[in-house]
């Protein structure tokens, strides 16, 4: 069965993480290409892997860190690696411009293997469309003022009509994805903005 994922960033004036609202724990041995990039050893953004030194992440994220190869950030067994190099797209200049956008060099290339796998990427674009299900996944709250988890958490989402998001947020730049539902009570604090297949 093939599933759509969003994998997505923050547009906002503060960014906490990844705040899953109402979804569930991620099954073990999926998402295996999720990355946490941590502050001083605190979840800060999601992230996911793209090659065995890269990881992608938003360009207004900041941290030393990557954890790697786990659900739980608290488990032993996970890989963590430093950052050396920061490479933010071009012509980034705030959250809220749509290019928000960043890759990571690791210290060191890490194993792949039942833990850790390589984000599929697509190779041309993707149309997507109003109502389509998309799953997102990130670590941190699971509702507004609650607790923060460690454990990695999805929820299923809805395309929103670009039309709607808009009229709502009118300054939203034109390569912004809006998901989350109508009149639902689960998603995520977060705008997104790229798309990608998981089979």
């Amino acid at each position: 069965m093939l599933h759509s994922f969003l994998l997505f960033y923050v547009l906002g004036q503060q960014a906490l993480g990844s705040e899953i609202i109402n979804g569930n724990e991620a099954p073990e041995n999926t998402l295996l290409y999720m990355a946490s990039l941590q502050v001083n050893g605190s979840h800060n953004c999601g992230g996911f892997l793209i090659r065995k030194d890269f990881v992608m992440t938003a360009a207004h994220c900041d941290g030393d860190r990557v954890v790697l190869g786990t659900h739980n950030l608290h488990k032993s067994g996970k890989t963590v690696r430093h950052i050396v190099k920061r490479y933010r797209y071009p012509g980034y200049d705030g959250v809220g411009n749509g290019k928000d956008i960043m890759l990571l060099k690791l210290s060191r290339k890490v194993q792949l293997g039942n833990s850790m796998r390589l984000a599929k990427l697509p190779r041309s674009a993707i149309n997507i469309k109003d109502n389509e299900q998309c799953r997102v996944a990130g670590w941190g709250y699971t509702r507004t003022n609650g607790n923060v988890v460690d454990d990695l958490r999805v929820v299923d989402v809805s395309i929103i009509n670009p039309q709607v998001c808009k009229r709502k947020w009118p300054r939203l730049p034109a390569n912004v994805i809006c998901a989350g539902g109508y009149g639902t009570n689960k998603g995520f604090c977060q705008v997104c903005f790229l798309y990608i297949k998981w089979l």
